[in-house]
């Protein structure tokens, strides 16, 4: 077992070298890992759009809940991530092992309690999003079986991160396109049938999902195992499984709550939509969508910060995490301002790919003109919070996405949608991710100015209770 030990410290490697060339590393790959999985809602909703404007917005109606559902896998992953990343020079091999096996068990036992809820809460919980008895009935017949899916997304998202902390970005990203590839073949045959196999509509459409992130699941625990060499194939004693998730949760449950705020809000604004008619809820479910790839580099960035700052944080060279802000921010800018030119273009004519109808297509168009402007805003807020979470700072980073969602973003979109209409309530996001982006700046400065020496560094003496069985 000696040869793995050696494999994995060598990945601790991200404290020395350029910066800027670790994350275009670490990031790059991960371009196309984020594609895949965001092109999972893409595809359902270009497919779904073919069955018309309801089912349409029926699927828009479920993706501020599916969002939600997935921040939790997501801040898991970086809980599971970020003690990895900052434990991964010095810890032994059974201690990684233990670490990670209970990570992978922690996340099926939460992830368990989250479809029970979800079943049992399907109907109040859209019918307070605004969709009617008949929207709720087609709602409902999606959620099911996206639900029951639920540990398929659930645990090989913590896996990759496991990945990722190990400084291996292509593997992460290889399992996650796999997803999408089987995801895009399953969808037309399951939502609109194909010789036995009769026409399911929106159930196509989740059950698709599930069965490719199924295989998925299957993927990356044979990589954890036969590659990674970070499964112990028995369950955990009670002391240990304790231990691990006291380190996992310390960052993973600010992490899942910070990346819950924005689906949250979504959902909330959603409601504002939704007295709008189902066109606007359409063409809002659509732009969120074309939105979500304009942002991928975006994203991708920010899952390369985890482990080149959680790295250089736990070696006390915060003279490199500080460069991590400098070229995060410069590219948020550069990015940012190009694709709200781009959108505020072609707006509408990507927005009539998914649905052809003028009211739906107006309502997307006018979203992809007024909030890309704030694009280069948004994005530096979640690098910044990615740099806090890898940091072990998650609670920093739950405060600057609270501040911009609750304490900017809904307020600002209600008193919108009372006096000046639609455009006012895509004018929140704007303007809240601009102001909130300010906040950001400042607190990702103050992070690498004042920076707390190891003993006193959030979260890392938990993980020295870890130990092997």
């Amino acid at each position: 077992m000696s040869q793995p030990s050696a494999n994995r410290h060598n990945h601790a490697r991200l404290t020395e070298g350029s910066v800027s060339g670790h994350l275009a590393a670490m990031s790059i790959p991960m371009i196309w890992g984020i594609l895949a999985v965001i092109s999972i809602n893409v595809t359902d909703t270009f497919f779904v759009g073919q069955l018309g404007t309801e089912p349409l917005a029926a699927l828009a109606f479920t993706f501020p809940v599916v969002m939600t559902v997935m921040s939790l896998a997501l801040g898991l992953g970086i809980g599971v991530g970020s003690v990895l990343a900052r434990q991964m020079a010095t810890a032994s091999d059974a201690r990684l092992r233990r670490l990670t096996t209970d990570s992978l068990v922690l996340a099926l036992l939460i992830v368990i309690g989250f479809v029970v809820v979800g079943l049992l809460t399907i109907d109040p919980l859209f019918a307070a999003l605004g969709a009617g008895p008949d929207m709720r009935e087609r709602i409902a017949d999606y959620m099911v079986i996206w639900y029951l899916g639920m540990p398929f997304l659930v645990v090989p998202m913590v896996g990759n991160n496991v990945i990722r902390a190990c400084g291996d970005a292509r593997l992460p990203s290889m399992l996650m396109v796999w997803a999408a590839i089987a995801n895009i073949g399953l969808d037309p045959i399951l939502i609109f049938g194909l010789g036995p196999v009769p026409a399911m509509g929106l159930e196509g459409a989740a059950l698709a999902s599930a069965l490719a992130r199924a295989s998925s699941l299957l993927l990356t625990l044979a990589v954890l195992h036969y590659r990674m060499h970070l499964i112990e194939w028995a369950w955990p004693q009670w002391a240990h499984l304790k231990a691990s998730a006291r380190a996992v949760l310390h960052v993973a449950l600010p992490a899942a709550a910070t990346n819950m705020v924005n689906p949250i809000s979504i959902a909330v604004v959603t409601a504002l939509v939704a007295p709008f008619g189902a066109p606007a809820v359409a063409g809002f479910g659509v732009a969120t969508r074309i939105e979500s790839l304009a942002m991928i580099p975006i994203l991708a960035l920010t899952a390369g910060i985890a482990p080149v700052v959680g790295q250089n944080w736990g070696a006390d060279r915060t003279e490199r995490v500080a460069r991590v802000l400098a070229v995060a921010a410069g590219f948020c800018v550069v990015w940012g301002l190009a694709m709200a030119a781009l959108l505020a273009l072609f707006g509408a004519q990507l927005a009539s790919v998914f649905d052809s109808q003028p009211e739906t297509v107006e309502a997307a168009a006018l979203y992809l003109w007024i909030v890309p402007i704030s694009f280069a805003g948004y994005g530096l807020l979640i690098c910044v919070n990615a740099m806090l979470n890898a940091a072990g700072r998650p609670l920093s980073a739950t405060t600057l996405s609270l501040t911009r969602a609750f304490g900017l973003y809904v307020p600002l979109a209600w008193i919108g949608s009372l006096v000046f209409g639609l455009w006012a309530v895509f004018a929140a996001a704007s303007v809240s991710s601009v102001l909130a982006a300010v906040f950001a700046w400042w607190r990702g400065r103050r992070l690498v100015r004042i920076a707390a020496p190891r003993g006193d560094r959030d979260g890392d003496e938990l993980v020295e209770s870890v130990g092997p069985h």
